[in-house]
């Protein structure tokens, strides 16, 4: 049975810890300085994860104390863990000290994804850099909200600085994609770094992550998206109308085709990228 769990925000959690148990937490004690919570900040706000029974315990702490630190605290329960931030890295450069992983915490979603539910989200989460998991997801394009189209699918990134994940059911109802470094755009030139992949639900989850071969991550004009290249095709290839699609084996990530057939037609489409 899972353990429940609640989240405590707080400003600065950190001062709060020291001056409770300066003896556990102060940096000179390196056997016992790392706090049994996970946190992380977020616009001058942290947040732990504890046990339920041990919030109990923190809000009576909390309420007994005389101090500003101690007034900054709420206590926020959280239903369902899968749905709450994903908190496994913090913006302390403390080393892995202050680190613990969440069993099954996933990203939050700012909307219902019509394509993936929490199964393909744990799979691609394992796959990201660990910035992209602290932060929530937003929907930047979907052909069921914005139509099918590869000029607005740009537009709608215009600006973003973010990596974004790219996610295509086709009229097979397989449901494959790519994870991008960079928000995809219009280029003369291959975009993007080494984190990005290609994956495939095909019916079992497959990552395919840089071969190191080539850096042809990602290319972009408005008569097509491609994502990596080098051989005979592309990766992962959509036309203009975001209506045929193609992806072939290539040597930028030595993957298989993403879908049952090399040539695919598009069903749905989806864009989300990292909420700062």
């Amino acid at each position: 049975m899972g353990v429940a769990y609640s989240v405590v925000e707080v400003d600065h959690f950190n001062t709060f810890f020291v001056q409770l148990s300066p003896q556990i937490y102060t940096k000179g004690n390196k056997r016992h300085r790392k706090p049994r919570f996970l946190f992380r900040e977020k616009h001058q706000k942290g947040f732990l994860v504890v046990e339920n029974e041990k919030a109990a315990v923190i809000n009576k702490l909390l309420s007994d104390l005389v101090n500003p630190t101690a007034n900054n605290w709420e206590i926020i329960t959280v239903k369902d863990p899968k749905r709450r931030l994903s908190l496994c890295s913090s913006g302390y450069s403390e080393g892995p000290d202050y680190q613990e992983e969440v069993e099954d915490a996933l990203p939050v979603l700012s909307d219902d994804s019509q394509l993936f539910e929490d199964h393909h989200l744990e799979k691609l989460t394992a796959h990201m850099p660990v910035r992209t998991q602290v932060h929530p997801w937003q929907l930047v394009y979907s052909t069921a909200i914005h139509g099918s189209s590869l000029k607005t699918l740009y537009r709608n990134m215009a600006g973003l600085e973010s990596p974004v994940l790219l996610v295509i059911k086709d009229t097979h109802k397989k449901v494959f994609g790519a994870f991008s470094s960079d928000p995809f755009k219009v280029s003369k030139y291959c975009y993007g770094t080494g984190e990005t992949f290609l994956f495939s639900f095909n019916p079992d989850f497959q990552a395919y992550k840089w071969s190191g071969e080539n850096s042809y991550f990602v290319g972009g004009n408005l008569e097509s998206l491609q994502i990596g290249g080098g051989g005979g095709g592309f990766g992962l290839w959509l036309d203009s109308d975001l209506y045929h699609g193609s992806s072939f084996s290539c040597p930028t990530f030595n993957n298989e085709s993403l879908s049952t057939k090399e040539d695919f037609i598009i069903q749905d489409l989806e864009v989300w990228t990292v909420q700062r």
